[in-house]
């Protein structure tokens, strides 16, 4: 990952930092789950040593940085040549937003992010997952935001209810998940106007990055591409926004 990307991703100010090889470790036994782990590069003492095979155990995202990059990113200077990022709040799995569909005796509708950045973006799509009822939410592991505690509190407790899952690639993930009876729409304004589209069964929806949208590869993926009619002079709506509307187009449907 590039530090640019490390920069914008990590150092909000957000996200729980635990520094320090005793602490981490004890992070890893006991349960916490830590989205990326920063090691000092080149370093090979043994405790370090233990915590990389901890972490490649657990499959946290490792970054191997130099001392100057671990300083910026430590908080009291006595990271000893370890930082982790630990989520504000557990991961679910894929099978928990199953579990719920078919407790509530419904057809899945999971909601798919193709690299999120924004927290706020992200805690406002889990609100609005929850809203329209949808059974969970799925992000990527890599250059995308996690469940910061910004993420937390912009999704107003909606955490409490809705499984947020990670995986490792979402193009692979659909492709299980079409096994498993769904179908996919992605929102794009290249597509075919939503409201001409036939929403409704189980469903898979997926929402692109703020920037550059659904990548080539997840876009090809989905059975439909749909997009959302604009009338003002800019082109594209915010990311969480365009998820509301389309997923409130599949509630419409559904409820029909």
């Amino acid at each position: 990952m590039q530090e640019k990307e490390i920069n914008k991703l990590e150092n909000d100010g957000n996200t729980l930092i635990i520094e320090g090889r005793n602490a981490v470790m004890e992070a890893f036994r006991s349960g916490k789950t830590i989205d990326k782990l920063f090691v000092l590069n080149g370093c090979q003492d043994g405790p370090v040593r233990t915590i990389v095979r901890e972490a490649k155990k657990q499959d946290t995202i490792l970054n191997f940085v130099e001392k100057e990059r671990l300083s910026q990113l430590s908080e009291n200077g006595k990271h000893q040549g370890v930082i982790a990022y630990v989520a504000a709040y557990d991961y679910s799995d894929i099978e928990d937003m199953f579990s719920l569909a078919e407790r509530k005796g419904e057809p899945p509708f999971l909601i798919l992010l193709d690299n999120i950045e924004d927290p706020h973006n992200l805690g406002a799509i889990i609100r609005t997952a929850n809203l329209a009822g949808a059974h969970g939410v799925i992000i990527p592991k890599r250059r995308a935001v996690g469940l910061t505690s910004t993420v937390v509190k912009t999704s107003a407790g909606a955490l409490n209810y809705t499984p947020v899952a990670k995986v490792t690639n979402i193009s692979k993930t659909i492709e299980e998940l079409k096994e498993r009876g769904l179908w996919f729409v992605c929102a794009d304004m290249s597509g075919e106007p939503m409201y001409s589209l036939n929403l409704t069964g189980p469903i898979g929806m997926v929402i692109g990055n703020e920037g550059e949208g659904v990548g080539r590869l997840v876009k090809e993926k989905c059975d439909f591409v749909a997009s959302i009619p604009v009338k003002g002079e800019i082109d594209s709506l915010n990311a969480s926004v365009a998820a509301g509307v389309l997923a409130y187009e599949i509630v419409r449907q559904r409820m029909k």
